[in-house]
Formats: structure tokens, sequence, C-alpha cells
């Protein structure tokens, strides 16, 4: 029992042995004496076991750098892939004849790249293939980003070596709506008085005016009476005013992805610049509101957002004369550039300005000023506030065409008459009867819209 026993142990370890001594991960290629021999593909890092049908004698290989040789037996050799490109295998016979060249193609190793690039990225159709000593990707993924990722791990297995033939689908067209909105708020108060006393032979008066003069001034009122040879004038003024300009800009501009697109509305304004002959020429400068921007599409609806936006105009209180006789404006500007980072249809405020500009003014008689009651007819105050407040919000869009008919043009609301028309009717302008123009016009824009600030 025992004898049996160790038998069977016997047998083990010789099956045993003999599989770790055998290549487990060599393929074989035979080579027939007489024929030409096909290519050996040798992966990198991996063996492929080369079999003659007759004994040979010497074996050599061109560039021991690309790949390393050793005998198995006679009849046996193994070739290990070291480095990607191509060599050549030389077998000959005891008696000095050739027997084969072999062709020797070490390339990377797809099969485990292949591998790494499901785990990584998995359900993206990417194929991959080997050329020359290099990588070739082909097929469609969903987003640049993971293209990006695709390239890094190749070149991790082939550095440099890489040649990108796949493309990104879904959509890659990104409809920016930018909204600027700017308000201007201006209030002013002024309260001033003024006693004049006049008589013969003398004027003695004790004004203190605010704003363009009290007695004509919109706001203003005086009191005369007389006392003997004296005349007295009381002059009272209080005004208020109250101001608010909106400007406001709705741009939408579509771009590629990784395109720039620009817009401006507004015009330019032509400049003179002096040049080193003693001539003038004119540039011209760009104002009203302007944008710049790149969409990336990253990840399916992830959007990188590069933007330069610019709200500009022309203010004629901070210009200069040059002796040539020119008057040159000068320009107010708010701008901003930025890259943000979003989803489709989310919006980002990017910037915001809030200028407060305060000013209070007061002027008085001296002495006169501080008796109590009656020291209000001898001063002035003049309050003076100005706010201008920015806001430009963006809110990114994956968009795709549509067919021409489905768009609808301010235009398509109005039709040019018939001479029935017009000269019976009086009808300067009809709308369509039929179609999606029709549709819009057909719409009531009675209704109150835009912005409302309280």
């Amino acid at each position: 029992m025992n004898m049996k026993r160790l038998l069977t142990a016997a047998y083990l370890g010789a099956a045993l042995a003999s599989t770790a001594l055998t290549p487990v991960s060599a393929e074989v290629l035979r080579v027939m004496q007489g024929q030409a021999s096909e290519a050996l593909n040798v992966p990198m890092n991996r063996a492929v076991v080369v079999e003659s049908d007759v004994p040979f004698a010497e074996l050599s290989i061109a560039n021991p750098g690309i790949a390393d040789i050793s005998t198995l037996s006679d009849k046996s050799i193994y070739v290990l892939g070291k480095a990607p490109g191509r060599t050549t295998l030389t077998l000959l016979s005891p008696e000095g004849e050739l027997i084969s060249n072999i062709d020797v193609h070490v390339t990377p190793d797809i099969a485990e790249f292949k591998e790494r690039l499901q785990q990584i990225l998995p359900g993206e159709n990417i194929e991959v293939r080997t050329a020359n000593d290099g990588i070739v990707l082909s097929g469609q993924v969903s987003s640049t980003a993971k293209l990006d990722r695709a390239l890094d791990l190749a070149n991790r297995y082939a550095p440099d070596r890489v040649s990108n033939l796949m493309v990104v689908g879904g959509t890659q067209q990104v409809m920016l709506k930018v909204r600027f909105a700017e308000m201007n708020r201006t209030v002013s108060k002024a309260l001033g008085g003024g006693l004049r006393i006049s008589g013969s032979g003398s004027n003695v008066s004790g004004v203190v005016t605010a704003g363009d003069g009290l007695a004509n001034s919109f706001g203003g009122a005086g009191v005369s009476f007389g006392v003997g040879d004296l005349t007295f004038q009381v002059l009272l003024e209080a005004l208020e005013s109250k101001g608010m300009v909106r400007t406001l800009a709705e741009p939408n501009l579509t771009a590629l992805s990784g395109q720039e697109a620009k817009f401006l509305a507004g015009g330019e304004y032509p400049v003179p610049v002096a040049q080193d002959n003693d001539t003038i020429t004119v540039e011209f400068k760009p104002f009203g509101v302007e944008l710049n921007f790149t969409p990336v599409v990253v990840d399916q609806d992830i959007i990188n957002l590069t933007i330069d936006a610019a709200v500009s105009s022309l203010d004629p209180t901070n210009g200069i004369s040059i002796d040539q006789g020119f008057n040159i404006s000068a320009f107010k500007r708010r701008e901003t550039s930025t890259t943000v980072e979003m989803r489709d249809g989310q919006s980002f405020a990017i910037a915001g300005l809030l200028q407060d500009d305060f000013r209070n003014d007061l002027s008085q008689l001296p002495w006169a000023a501080d008796i109590p009651v009656l020291g209000a007819l001898f001063r002035s105050a003049n309050y003076q506030r100005a706010q201008t407040e920015l806001v430009i919000i963006v809110t990114p869009h994956l968009v795709t065409p549509v067919s021409g008919e489905a768009l609808a043009l301010p235009t398509d609301r109005v039709r040019i008459p018939t001479e029935r028309e017009l000269f019976l009717f009086g009808e300067v302008a009809t709308s369509p009867k039929k179609g999606a123009a029709a549709e819009v016009a057909r719409q009531d824009f009675s209704s109150s819209y835009g912005y409302v600030m309280e």
C-alpha cells in the first residue's frame, strides 16, 4: 500500500515538473526545409516556439535588442519578444546549408491592452490593431474625455507609436445662451433757500442757492414783501429727480465642440491714429455687446466653456480734443474672461458688478445758517446717488440641426400687401394665411414681457 502511494506521488511530481519546464504561453511555428516560412509574430514580453522539421546546427538573430533566442533541442527554438520592431532569425543545417530565414515581428501586447481598455472604458466601441511596431485605434467613442483616456492607455503600451482613427459620437454642437442685464439708477435731491433784503440806496442779500438758480428752477418758489423802504424776498427750492436705464441683450451662439464662435451687437467707432510720416490713419474700435466662446464637450452632457464677454459704450463726457480738430470719445467698458464647466441646461452667473456712487454737498452762509429755524433759509443741500448693476448669465445646450420648415423668422409674420389691399383697404402689411409663419403671426405679443425690477 505504501509502495503504491510512492509510485503515485512520483508520477504526479514528474507531471508537475514537466509542466513547469514547458512555457505555457508560448505558441508554435513549424518550419519546413525548402519552403518559404511565414512571418513569426511575437508579442512583446511573450514567447513563441519555432520547430524545424530537420535538425539545425547553428542559429542567429539579426537584432538581439528586438528578440532573444534560446535552443530547447536540435529542432526547437524559444523566441522571446523584447522590443517592438522587425528582425530576422536564421537557421543552418549541420552541413552549413540554409534551412530558413524567418521574419520576426515583435509587436506590443495588444491582448493585455484590450483587456485593460475594456476594464477602463466598458461599453465603448473601440477596435485595436497593430501596424508595424505601433497600435492603431479606431471606432467610435461617446466623448472626448474617453478618447483621451484610450490614447493615454495606448501610449503606455506603445509610447509615441499610437495612431488615432477614433471619432467622437453623440451631439458635439453647443448653443450658448447668454443674458446681459445692466441697470442704471440715478437719484438726485436738492433743498435750498435764500433771503434777500433790498432797500433804497442799499442792497443786502443773504442767499444760498442750489442747482441752476432758485428763481427759475422747477420746484422753486419765491415770496416778496415790503416793510417801509425795505423789500424782503424769500426763495425756496426743493427738487427731486429719478432716472433708470436698462440695457439688455440675449445673444445665442452655436459652435462645434472645440471651435470658437464670436458675436458683436453694436458697431465700430473710428479713432484717428498718428503715423510716423506725419499722416493720420483711422482705426475702428468695436463697441456694444461682444461675446467670444469656445465649447468643449467633455463627457456626454458635461460642457467646458472658455468665455470672453464684454459690454462697452461711448462716453463723450470723458473724450478728448486734439489740435487737428478731432473730438474723440472715450469708452465705458466692462468685460470678463473665464472658464467654467457645467452640464447641459445648467446656468452660471459668470460676472456681476454693482457700482454705487454717492455724493452729498452742503453749502451755507456763515453764522446766518446757524440761526434756529430761520437758518434753513441760508443752507443748500444737494444729494446725488448713481447705481450701475451688470449681470452676465450663461446657459449652454447640446443641440442638433432641424429641418428648415421648423424655424420661423420675425419677418415671416409680415406679407407684402397687394395693390388691392393697399389702395382699397389701406393695409401696409398683412399676415400669412397658412404654414408655420401663420402660426407665429397669430401669437399675441400685447402682454408684458422682458425683465421687471422692483
